[in-house]
């Protein structure tokens, strides 16, 4: 899930820098039915809310139809998400909006001011990171972990000439100040303030969980063993700035206010590390595609299994 987060965030990255030249945005119009899925609308102010942020995106081609086309397939996704139970949490969708103004070197409120402006709408907004978060969830349920086969692990390697990829493998920490559902509104400022002041007189990893005694409701898990590969690329680029004993910034969570720390690290070049290395060059591959083969097949098979009418 967290790979594809950052895929589909990514996605939007010129979010800012289109809100600031000059654009023809669709205006409002009187709320027409544009498409049903069963019994949800599609309105034509939905379509319009989408058509300006394929417009931010610098989406060619009919912008009418693909904004139809992309609502129609989130609510179908939406409705599937929601029946597996597979969605992720509004905190999650939070966080990732507001690391998207941060990525973008903006206020959440800033952030919020130019959707609206763009004609967009933070909601809009955050309900088509909802549904990119949790649709690979969702379809992971549903095909497995869509491991490479031994048979397509030896092809990659003999297109290789037999050299695996050498790729960081981390021993990582994760330190966690916990924010209670009921207080997170009240004291997740302060819990972020006490979380990156922690970070200065952090001891490494062997004697984490005496320094965090010292603090209240501080947990700490350890992850072990993580290849590079397997990381979102923020995470990644974060650790790469970190030496070993080190800690990346704090960011919020649904668990509270949390970082992490390089126990060790080290470069290895073993099966694994190949496998995992080929399997996020396929899912690259896949990303510049649109979607996966399973994700596409899921999606058609939910066309078949539904009233759909796009007008």
């Amino acid at each position: 899930m967290t790979k594809v987060r950052s895929l589909y965030l990514g996605a939007a990255s010129l979010l800012l820098a289109a809100c600031l030249v000059p654009q023809t945005y669709v205006p409002a119009q009187a709320e027409q039915i544009a498409a049903t899925v069963n019994s949800i609308v599609i309105t034509s102010g939905d379509v319009a809310k989408r058509v300006n942020f394929l417009k931010l995106q610098r989406t060619k081609g009919n912008l009418q139809q693909i904004a139809k086309q992309q609502l129609v397939d989130e609510v179908l996704e939406r409705q599937e998400i929601i029946r597996t139970g597979t969605s992720v949490s509004t905190d999650d969708v939070d966080a990732a909006f507001a690391r998207f103004a941060k990525n973008n070197n903006m206020s959440v409120q800033q952030l919020t001011e130019i959707l609206k402006r763009a004609g967009i709408g933070a909601e809009h907004f955050k309900a088509y990171i909802g549904v990119q978060m949790s649709w690979p969830k969702t379809v992971q349920a549903r095909f497995g972990g869509g491991g490479m086969s031994n048979d397509e692990f030896v092809a990659k390697l003999k297109a290789n000439n037999g050299k695996k990829p050498t790729v960081t493998e981390y021993f990582l920490q994760q330190v966690i100040f916990v924010v209670p559902d009921a207080k997170r509104a009240k004291i997740t400022g302060k819990r972020k303030a006490e979380a990156e002041a922690s970070r200065k007189s952090y001891p490494g990893c062997d004697q984490a969980k005496v320094f965090a005694t010292g603090f209240k409701d501080v947990s700490i898990r350890n992850i072990g063993r993580v290849l590079e590969t397997s990381l979102i690329p923020e995470l990644k680029e974060s650790l790469a700035k970190v030496p070993v004993g080190g800690t990346t910034a704090t960011q919020v969570s649904s668990l509270g206010v949390e970082y992490m720390a390089i126990c060790k690290k080290r470069q290895v070049s073993d099966d694994l590390a190949a496998q995992t290395t080929y399997q996020t060059e396929d899912l690259d591959e896949a990303k510049k595609e649109g979607q996966s083969p399973d994700a596409k097949k899921y999606l058609d098979e939910l066309k078949k299994m539904n009233q759909v009418s796009i007008r």
